[in-house]
This record gives C-alpha cells, sequence and structure tokens, in this order.
C-alpha cells in the first residue's frame, strides 16, 4: 500500500482485479479505438460510481479486491479514454491492471514502484521550498540547532523500510527521534550534552509510538562512540540509515565541551572533526546504505565559508558515493525571522545575499 495511506484526505476505490482483468482482455481484442472508449467509459462509471471511500487499514481483506488511490485510478482511466492509438491504450491498460498486483519495490524503502503515482508525498526534486518547520506532536522549537522535521521524514520514506534502524549522531531534541516514531523506524540518537539528551527524552516520550518502536537517545562523544557495542545492546549489526546534523562549526556554540564541533579551533579543525565522527559512524551502517549530511554555509570577517561542500568533500574522502544535494530554503529562520530588514540593509551594504538555504547532502556507501 501507498506510504501515504494514514492520510485521512484521501479516499480510495475498490478496484475489482477480475473485472479489471476482463476490462483488459476485451480492450485487447477490439480492433476499433471506439470500442476500447466505450468499454472503459462504461467501466469507468460503474467502479467510480460505486466507490468505496475507506482508508486502507479500515477496508476488509479481499484478495480479489485491491483499493486504489481514488484520483490517480480516475487520472489513469482517463489517459486510456484520451488516448490516441490501440496501442497506446493497451499500454496505459496493462499499467494500471499491473498496479493491482504484487507490490514491486527496490532494496532500500518500501515505494511500491507498481503504484508510484500515489507517493505525492516523497519529494524527488533537488530543490525543497517549505514555508515553515512542523511544529505538531514533540516536534517544538525549543533547541536553537534543531532542524526541520521534514528533513530526516524525507529521508526516511527514499532510504528505509518499515522497522529499520536509523543513527542520528548528532540527536540534538530528538527530532529524527520522533520522525521514526511516526513513520515506524527504530532510531537510536546520539548526544554530547547530557542536560540536551534529558530534555529530548523526555519530549520524545511524549510523543506517541503507534508502531511499538526502539527509540533511544544515548548521551556520548560521537567520535568516539563503540558503536559496535552500542548496536549489539539492541541486538543488531548495522543501521540502514546515518542521519547528520553537526552544528554549522561556530556559528552556535553548544556547549564547553572540547569534543563539541561548534568550539572547532578552525574551519579545518570543524572539518576534521566532522570527519573522524562520519568515519565511527559509518561502520554502523550497512554496506550500499545511505547516509545524508545536513549542513549549510557561514560568513566570517566579510567571506563566504563553503562549510557544506568542505564537509561534502571529508564525506567523499571516506569512499562514500555523492547521489544527491538536495538545497533547502530555509526562509523562516529562527535566527533571522524577526530581522529580515535589517539582513537586507547589511546584505546591501556587505556586498553579499542572504543565508535562506542549507544543504542535504546524500552519500551511499561502498
Amino acid at each position: 500500500m501507498a506510504q501515504n495511506t494514514s492520510d485521512p484526505e484521501i479516499s480510495y476505490t475498490k478496484v475489482d482485479r477480475h473485472a479489471l482483468q476482463a476490462l483488459l482482455e476485451a480492450c485487447l481484442a477490439a480492433t476499433e479505438l471506439a470500442q476500447v472508449r466505450e468499454l472503459v467509459a462504461a467501466y469507468r462509471l460503474a467502479t467510480v460510481g460505486a466507490a468505496a471511500m475507506l482508508r486502507p487499514e479500515f477496508a476488509p481483506q479481499d484478495p480479489d479486491t485491491v483499493l486504489l488511490q481514488r484520483d490517480v485510478f480516475i487520472r489513469e482511466l482517463d489517459q486510456v479514454l484520451e488516448a490516441r492509438t490501440l496501442g497506446r491504450a493497451a499500454y496505459y491498460l496493462r499499467r494500471l491492471e499491473k498496479s493491482t498486483g504484487e507490490a514491486r519495490t527496490c532494496e532500500v524503502n518500501d515505494v511500491n514502484l507498481n503504484r508510484w503515482k500515489e507517493y505525492d508525498e516523497i519529494l524527488t526534486d533537488s530543490l525543497w521550498v517549505m514555508d515553515r518547520r512542523d511544529t505538531s506532536g514533540a516536534h517544538r522549537g525549543w533547541y536553537w540547532g534543531n532542524f526541520v522535521p521534514q528533513i530526516p521524514h524525507q529521508m526516511m520514506l527514499r532510504y528505509t523500510k518499515a522497522r529499520d534502524w536509523v543513527l542520528d549522531p548528532f540527536a540534538g531534541s530528538g527530532t529524527t527521534l520522533i520522525e521514526c516514531r511516526r513513520l515506524g523506524r527504530h532510531g537510536i540518537g546520539v548526544e554530547l550534552n547530557p542536560e540536551v539528551a534529558a530534555r529530548a527524552a523526555k519530549s520524545l516520550a511524549s510523543e506517541p509510538n503507534p508502531h511499538a518502536i526502539t527509540t533511544d537517545i544515548v548521551v556520548g562523544d560521537s567520535a568516539a562512540i563503540d558503536y559496535t557495542s552500542l548496536l549489539r545492546a539492541y541486538e543488531i549489526e548495522y543501521v540502514q540509515l546515518l542521519i547528520l546534523h553537526p552544528p554549522y562549526h561556530d556559528i552556535i556554540q553548544f556547549s564547553r565541551h572540547d569534543a563539541d564541533l561548534s568550539n572547532a579551533a578552525s574551519v579545518d579543525a570543524f572539518v576534521d572533526q566532522f570527519a573522524a565522527v562520519v568515519a565511527r559512524a559509518r561502520a554502523a551502517l550497512a554496506p550500499r546504505r545511505y547516509l545524508a549530511v545536513i549542513i549549510g554555509d557561514k560568513y566570517q570577517d566579510g567571506e563566504w565559508i563553503p562549510l557544506g561542500f568542505r564537509a561534502m568533500q571529508a564525506v567523499m574522502a571516506q569512499g562514500c558515493t555523492l547521489k544527491s544535494i538536495v538545497v533547502k530554503n530555509l526562509d523562516r529562520t529562527r535566527a533571522k525571522r524577526e530581522q529580515q530588514a535589517l539582513w537586507r540593509y547589511r546584505a546591501l551594504a556587505g556586498g553579499f545575499y542572504v543565508f535562506k538555504h542549507e544543504y542535504i547532502f546524500v552519500f551511499q556507501t561502498p
């Protein structure tokens, strides 16, 4: 079933597999396009007119029927009706019939490629423009360095299956783990600051856990922790996804701890420390799985510092393949939302452009 079936606003049509197969056979036997259109129009009227407006999880189990997302189903039938040749009409009908059969998924996610049109929720473009941060449920803006929940949400939909394991070496306020609970993925977060970890754990406990999955926050240094022993405690050898949202060097000081990347003495030192975290955490990631780095740049002494691309190069230097670079709009950043006019003046006076974006670098391990 499609990933977004829990959305109460999505309606579904109950499709009888045998009736659709009979329609396909009748259309394939037709010699005139007008015959096909007549058959499909009658089928559309009968099937859509008797649509079952049920959410799949509440629908009775019936091996002879399948629930297809209503708007997608109607568009598929309309495409058959608009076909200009018998060959194209047959192609569209075969594709529709295939969508009612066995799911076709890949190794790293639950997306049914036979029903790919139903996954509107999953982003595939490299520019993400989001108007605001998700603040529903346990997602709150109490932590200065938290990132938008939509990012781990998208990463898990694309690169994990249900009940896979996700590791976040910079857990912070627990954003990744909250999304793990919502999507039914096990999650482990590592946080250097005990006070932050305690508050994040309390916040996480307030988020419902309908899938009965494990979500834990561990206090420790991500560059020194023994991930093999940590994973062994959960009776697993690897995780299936790494999500890393490190400090953007010294833009925000998160603690006084020497291991805190926000206290790195220089950009070079920051990159070296970040690389050490990646090297250690990567050992916990299953082969040929994905890791995502969420990071922005910085501006210092009149110079744009490409911190994001320095971090990207550090990961690539460890043998990881760069799969995508996503640019996400940061229009409503906490630091700038109340000072937009001031930042515009500074940009005009200083000859630079105001930061409104950050990067999501997606890598695959060897």
